[in-house]
């Protein structure tokens, strides 16, 4: 596991951003848990930031420790974002809920490819997508939130040589779950998960989204001329 980057970019009260957050309402709301997550996780690092959305995500901040960050995927995610590299998600509700501004890349489901392979085959439609997909994954930002059977899909692949930017890969269940999360914590290349049989489509949404909101405000403060 990588080193946790040491960089602030913290969402401070007097600077709290959110794209998703369309009226005073909402953004209030989003403000008020988000200050409640930095007084009960911390707030030193861009991982912090992931753990404190994940959290309220799931409104447990007991699953905040549960969350890994191997060989600097924050900065591997911001990093793919400006060369607009293409985010695969598993399935429709990963990619509906994945913000769609502050960045230029295009946001693409599995299932719309793997479905004439997962009945020639007999394998699950989201891992017949990446499989299908094949090259395309190679520098693209992976987001498994729901499907272990993918994300040990990507993982084969991975072992085959076809390399993604990062791996966000948190799926839920108690059949392979915890068990691809593992295989995913022992490959070298970036990725965000979290141990155990918890997870799901939240996580990673809210996961892949505070990385967006950083590569936003990079990119703010690069137009002003005052990058952190």
């Amino acid at each position: 596991m990588s080193k946790e980057s040491s960089h602030q970019e913290a969402t401070r009260e007097n600077t709290y951003t959110d794209l998703g957050a369309e009226t005073p309402e909402a953004y209030a709301i989003s403000e008020k848990s988000r200050i409640l997550a930095r007084s009960i996780i911390g707030d030193n690092s861009a991982e912090d930031r992931i753990r404190q959305r994940c959290s309220v995500a799931v409104g447990d901040f007991a699953f905040a420790p549960l969350m890994r960050f191997c060989h600097d995927p924050v900065q591997a995610v911001i990093t793919a974002l400006g060369k607009k590299a293409v985010i695969i998600t598993d399935i429709r509700m990963v990619q509906v809920g994945i913000q769609k501004k502050g960045h230029e890349s295009e946001v693409i489901c599995a299932l719309d490819y793997g479905s004439a392979y997962a009945r020639d085959h007999g394998v699950t439609r989201s891992s017949a997508g990446f499989i299908v997909l094949g090259d395309r994954i190679r520098d693209a930002i992976v987001v498994i939130g729901n499907s272990p059977s993918a994300l040990l899909t990507v993982c084969n692949m991975i072992g085959e040589g076809i390399q993604p930017a990062v791996v966000i890969g948190t799926p839920v269940g108690f059949v392979n779950a915890a068990e691809s999360k593992e295989v995913l914590h022992g490959l070298n290349i970036p990725s965000v998960s979290n141990e155990g049989t918890r997870g799901g489509t939240p996580v990673a949404v809210a996961a892949i989204n505070e990385c967006i909101t950083m590569y936003a405000e990079n990119a703010s403060h690069a137009r002003s001329g005052h990058r952190v």
